[in-house]
């Protein structure tokens, strides 16, 4: 990736909605070098979509949490079972396969407190596949929307 394409991926994550012809001047080339190497960088994979930014507070959701599970065994056929299903469901913001005590790592997102112990108790914790889990509350999350290339080692 060059610079040109780093700029491209720079600006089109910090607002998706820019116009080719805006995108070209404020790279300062043409807009057919700005649609073709966005085309490009969409067939390689950098760019995967394009989505809304969406305040989860605005959706009624205000009680965010992160839960660590531990499933009952390492198969897997386990683990895609797992995130097939639980992946699917409307409270969870994000599924993280992960190595360390933990196997998955939800993100969840509901409306509070009693709604997320409905949601581990009568959902998550019903799972066959669930040995344990830990549920830390999140009070509050930066993200870092814009994303750099890292220099090589």
């Amino acid at each position: 990736m060059d610079e040109l394409d780093a700029s491209i991926v720079r600006l089109l994550q910090s607002d998706a909605r820019l116009s080719n012809r805006e995108l070209a001047r404020r790279l300062g080339v043409a807009p057919s070098t700005a649609l073709e190497r966005v085309r490009a960088l969409t067939r390689r994979g950098v760019i995967r979509g394009y989505g809304a930014d969406v305040d989860l507070k605005a959706l009624g959701r205000h009680a965010e949490a992160l839960v660590s599970v531990q499933l009952s065994r390492h198969q897997r056929s386990i683990y895609e079972t797992f995130r097939e299903t639980v992946g699917s469901w409307p409270e969870v913001v994000t599924l993280f396969v992960v190595s360390g005590g933990s196997d998955v790592v939800l993100h969840v997102a509901v409306q509070d407190a009693e709604q997320l112990h409905a949601f581990l108790v009568d959902r998550l914790a019903t799972r066959p596949e669930v040995a344990r889990f830990q549920t830390s509350m999140v009070f509050g999350r930066d993200h870092n929307r814009v994303l750099e290339p890292l220099a090589e080692a």
